[in-house]
């Protein structure tokens, strides 16, 4: 369960900042660069992807018919595009493990 943390794009670039030893202002508009060439790529329509953190893909949905949960009634939803991320193997035992790591399991701790 996530605790309310958020990475920020200033977080991001002061970590760039700490890593690589440029300008805090360089670093800045290094991570400005990255971050509008993948939303460019995207908005073209073509995928992302970045080795051992995963892949940014847009998908078309198609014109359908959607239901309103409160009155039933039928609702048409529009064709859109979407994005969609899809982790690396690499990113999810990470994550997991990660998860293990700081929220182990209690055995009696059933739902």
């Amino acid at each position: 369960m996530m605790v309310g943390r958020t990475l920020t794009r200033s977080q991001l670039s002061e970590a760039v900042y700490q890593e690589v030893g440029l300008s805090r202002n360089e670093c800045s508009k290094l991570l400005e660069s990255v971050l509008s060439k993948i939303s460019e790529t995207l908005t073209k329509g073509e995928s992302v992807k970045i080795s051992t953190f995963g892949t940014f893909s847009v998908r078309s949905k198609n014109r359908r018919i959607g239901r309103n949960p409160k009155t039933g009634e039928e609702v048409p939803i529009l064709p859109r595009r979407v994005l969609v991320f899809r982790p690396s193997q690499v990113l999810k035992s990470r994550v997991s493990r990660h998860q293990v790591i700081n929220n182990p399991v209690d055995e009696n701790d059933h739902p």
